[in-house]
């Protein structure tokens, strides 16, 4: 017989093993000696040993799962429970329940980390659709929807909640996506209707202006051009491949009859510089009739005067009413001269001055009166025309008011 501190052979060959319940039989042994017998079983006991092992470290090294573990360690403790090793059994088992308790623990520990992910997918997934709903309202159409597309990345990244959850959440999230993208069509189907409608107001508009490219009525061509450049504006922008060509057509069509009008404004302004010239020489010859001493030779000379200036064309407008005053001034030295002569031959002056001068009021009244309307019109033109016409008509009523107060009126 042969024995350890963990087993015996006796003399019939059978192999024993002690555990905490008492000895158990391992096998019978008659191959070889007692001793032989012992070795085998106990390399057994070893082979359970190094197995435990591995698979200690596995559970701690490893992503094995808890299920995987559970089959493993129940594989080993029927080899343990089979009692066919000879060792100290009952300290694999104790280490077995270990084993059983780290893969719980971490079965445990893994429970808690998915329901904490599970917890933050969820709370990540809540915060897309909050921000998918958010963007839905947007008019910013290029970045919302460009923020959209990576908030689908980022959801396509997270982890899958439970069922019920996902697709409740995903239903909202693809619902505000809907919303946005029949919002964004409806605004550039709008935006394309509008479009149209504003090549067509161009067109016509284009239209318009090449055909007044050749107008030669100076003014109220130009006043149109403007009127057409404003509705060119309020029209908006037709589509992108139709704006660039219709406005070098428009703007074209307007270079032609601009040109063409500076051309002439130019010949004019020439011309008018010639004129004024040519009136102010003959300012200067009816300056030099001043003072008036031969009245029927003045007037004369004047009369023949004044014929060549009507004769000559307009001057530049800026120039205008000095020029035309110093003939008005000589004018109405003239007209004095002869309203003293007049008074001085006729006994009725008085009477016939008298009707002058009320005569002479009311058309300085009339013209002041139509002068403010005319300013008020806007018409300074017709405005500057009364104006010369009314400091001609005040010349005259002054020296009707002088006549009448040589005749002590």
């Amino acid at each position: 017989m042969s024995s350890d501190p963990w087993g015996r052979v006796d003399e019939t060959g059978t192999v024993y093993v002690r555990t905490a319940d008492g000895e158990q039989v391992v096998g019978s042994w008659a191959a070889g000696s007692p001793e032989e017998a012992l070795a085998y079983f106990e390399r057994k006991y070893e082979g359970l040993v190094v197995e435990i092992g591995l698979l200690e470290k596995r559970v701690q090294t490893t992503d094995l799962s808890a299920k995987d573990a559970q089959t493993a360690i129940g594989h080993l403790r029927e080899q343990v429970d089979a009692h066919h090793a000879v060792g100290d059994l009952d300290a694999l088992r104790a280490r077995l329940d270990k084993l059983v308790e780290t893969v719980e623990a971490r079965r445990e520990e893994r429970k808690q980390q998915r329901a904490k992910q599970s917890d933050e997918a969820r709370k990540a997934k809540e915060d897309l659709v909050t921000e998918a709903e958010q963007l839905a309202q947007s008019d910013q159409w290029r970045a919302a929807g460009e923020r959209l597309r990576a908030l689908v990345d980022t959801w396509k990244g997270l982890p899958r909640l439970d069922r019920k959850s996902d697709d409740e959440l995903w239903h909202r999230f693809s619902h505000a996506r809907s919303a946005f993208s029949k919002r964004r069509k409806a605004h550039f189907a709008q935006l394309d209707a509008q479009r149209e409608e504003a090549r067509k107001t161009k067109e016509r508009l284009v239209e318009e202006a090449e055909a007044l490219s050749g107008s030669t009525e100076w003014g109220p061509t130009a006043a149109r051009y403007r009127e057409l450049m404003a509705e060119w504006k309020a029209a908006g922008r037709a589509q992108r491949e139709h704006e660039d060509d219709l406005w070098n057509r428009f703007r074209g069509a307007q270079d032609v009859f601009f040109a063409a009008r500076s051309s002439v404004f130019a010949e004019r302004d020439a011309e008018q510089a010639e004129n004024l010239k040519l009136k102010e020489e003959l300012a200067e010859e009816a300056e030099k009739l001043l003072p008036i001493t031969d009245l029927r030779g003045a007037r004369g000379a004047f009369r023949s005067i004044n014929e060549r200036w009507e004769a000559i064309g307009h001057v530049p407008r800026d120039a205008r009413a000095r020029v035309e005053g110093r003939m008005h001034s000589v004018e109405r030295a003239i007209q004095e001269a002869e309203e003293a002569e007049w008074r001085r031959t006729n006994p009725e002056a008085r009477a016939r001055a008298e009707g002058l001068t009320g005569q002479l009021q009311a058309a300085v009244d009339k013209l002041r009166g139509q002068i403010e309307q005319a300013r008020g019109q806007g018409n300074n033109a017709k405005a500057d025309k009364l104006e010369r016409e009314l400091e001609g008509r005040q010349a005259l009523l002054d020296q009707a008011l002088k006549g009448l107060q040589e005749f002590g009126g």
